[in-house]
């Protein structure tokens, strides 16, 4: 291989590792914002409870101060599978070593005659 192939395979592992650090980062700022916006709602609604005759238990275990949270947490879920698992079974990094794998066999049994 020569020294143009290496540069450019080596430009692209970059390429692939940044992206793949933003779409990391990219999930904590998600699972941050999730947090505190619902951290938000939730003392909130709970506060609203209470002023409208509602016991603070009342109020912490209605299901509707969770409906934010169950809701926005499938799709943080979501978010956290296209982040951390989708590249792991049969993700595009697996096909990626599948094609390189098919084309080291071929390659050798080529050799080998």
């Amino acid at each position: 291989m020569d020294d143009n192939n290496r540069d450019q395979e080596r430009a692209e592992r970059y390429l692939r590792a940044q992206k793949r650090v933003d779409d990391i980062r990219g999930f904590y700022i998600h699972l941050l914002v999730y947090i505190c916006v619902n951290l938000f709602i939730s003392i909130k609604k709970i506060m609203r409870n209470m002023e409208n005759g509602e016991t603070f238990e009342q109020a912490f275990y209605d299901f509707g101060t969770y409906v934010v949270w169950l809701a926005w947490g499938i799709g943080l879920a979501f978010h956290a599978f296209n982040v951390f698992f989708k590249n792991g079974v049969f993700g595009s990094n697996w096909e990626e070593r599948k094609i390189r794998e098919y084309m080291e066999d071929e390659e050798d049994s080529q050799n080998w005659y």
